[in-house]
């Protein structure tokens, strides 16, 4: 039972859960959200095939009807949920995690994302007490339903003009191949192209440095303006500048304020996550944002987003949330409207070098994780180290601590999908961040064996 997470359901197939599992959420899914319809999607994995078709009979033996879309995107499934008033859909698929890997991604009305806190800990409960899963006499039925053409005809409703754009494309083996040369045509240089569930080319998470170096390579080569690298299930995406240097993706929030708050007139809330830099408010306030930083991962931003009606949000992780796409995340989405920022820039002479320049101004480290047994100890030992030393400017207490001090600032959490506490700092010079990086590094090792 250890693949029931804060987010999804996510583990190596067979190993942290099995078909029998996988069975038992499908028949538990219709009483948990009060539905007898329900949309099922999946990704290319090898491993899908059987998910699917035992996720099916645990849906149909609980008497809910299926209307199966067949191979899709994670943001295809959202899209679907929401476009046609679905109660609840599922998409298998482990997202940006190794071939062995899979999972279910569960949603309710409105593509609201069901974690842990609000319906996945309650099948758990019924999985662990044994409760049975009596067929029940009038069976579900599993409809095919296409929902391609729709969703490509939402999708291309915000494509401009890419012509002048050199573009460059990772696509992963994984699901983006599904759409990216619809919407973007034969212009791109692609790599990674066909759908393979092994991902024999790299893993499928654009996070890994490792993992994009095939498209910085490609950029080079090809003198790209921009390279774009798409996860497994194409629900995050990445970039790259023309000189092949990987942007932080949290900048990119910044990036899209000039789609929504400069061309568009969105004024308003953008989201962002607990992680992201300060650089970000710091460039979208003044064209009109009202930032607002909250947990870090779709069952809480999704959520938030929607409460607070906000315009779009981002995380460090390259996911990003839209008003106009049922306040969701969609990778291919976010490229569009990435590129269509980029190709206004070109235009103007503005390389995206350049206009990254323009937005970072501090010295980060990006997310460095620590192995150790008492998360709640660590963290609370750096937050009163440092909180101690110096008058703090800002103090958030949800989704670990994030303290900030008029020349840097920190987040300490606990992951929530592996065992790891994850630190990230941010100064205004190089030689502050390796000191405070240090000293944290320090109190994690020689007080609680950190590794």
């Amino acid at each position: 039972m250890g693949a029931f997470h804060a987010y999804d359901i996510r583990g190596v197939y067979n190993v942290d859960f099995d078909r029998e599992i996988v069975y038992k959420v499908g028949y538990f899914l219709p009483e948990l959200l009060q539905t007898d319809k329900v949309l099922v999607g999946r990704d290319c994995r090898q491993s899908s095939d059987e998910i699917h078709d035992w996720l099916l009979k645990g849906l149909t033996d609980a008497g809910a009807d299926v209307y199966d879309i067949g191979l899709s995107t994670t943001p295809m499934v959202y899209f679907g949920t929401a476009n046609y008033g679905f109660k609840a859909s599922v998409q298998i698929t482990a997202s940006h995690n190794p071939a062995e890997y899979n999972g279910m991604k569960v949603s309710r009305e409105n593509a609201l994302p069901v974690g842990l806190d609000n319906g996945l800990g309650q099948i758990k409960e019924w999985i662990d007490a044994g409760r049975p899963c009596l067929p029940v006499q009038n069976r579900g039925v599993v409809k095919a339903m296409d929902i391609h053409a729709d969703y490509l005809r939402f999708l291309n409703g915000f494509k401009e003009d890419y012509s002048g754009l050199e573009i460059a494309m990772d696509l992963s083996n994984g699901m983006a191949v599904l759409y990216a040369k619809e919407i973007f045509g034969n212009a791109p240089s692609y790599i990674f192209d066909e759908m393979d569930g092994r991902f024999p080319n790299h893993e499928p998470n654009p996070l890994i440095p490792k993992n994009v170096k095939a498209l910085q390579e490609l950029v080079l080569k090809r003198k790209a303006d921009v390279g774009v690298i798409y996860d497994g299930d194409a629900d995050r995406v990445m970039f790259v500048d023309e000189n092949g240097r990987f942007i932080s993706p949290d900048l990119m929030i910044a990036v899209l304020g000039h789609y929504f708050l400069e061309k568009k007139g969105e004024k308003g809330i953008v989201l962002q996550d607990i992680r992201s830099s300060k650089a970000v408010g710091e460039y979208l306030v003044p064209m009109g944002a009202e930032m607002h930083t909250w947990k870090v991962g779709r069952a809480f931003a999704a959520r938030k987003l929607r409460e607070l009606d906000g315009v779009y949000g981002g995380e460090l992780a390259g996911h990003y949330y839209f008003r106009d796409f049922f306040y969701s995340d969609s990778g291919l989405l976010a490229s569009i409207l990435i590129l269509d920022v980029l190709a206004d820039m070109k235009k103007k002479g503005v390389s995206l070098s350049r206009l990254i320049a323009g937005i970072e101004k501090y010295r980060n480290s990006g997310e460095i994780n620590f192995r150790l047994e008492d998360k709640k100890g660590a963290m609370d030992a750096v937050r009163d180290h440092f909180m101690a030393q110096e008058k703090h400017t800002a103090y958030m207490d949800f989704d670990g601590y994030r303290v900030e001090f008029p020349q840097w600032w920190f987040n300490i959490r606990p992951s929530n999908t592996e065992p790891y506490l994850r630190f990230i700092c941010e100064a205004s010079s190089e030689e502050l961040l390796k000191e405070k990086v240090s000293e944290v590094r320090d109190i994690l090792v020689s007080r609680f064996g950190a590794q």
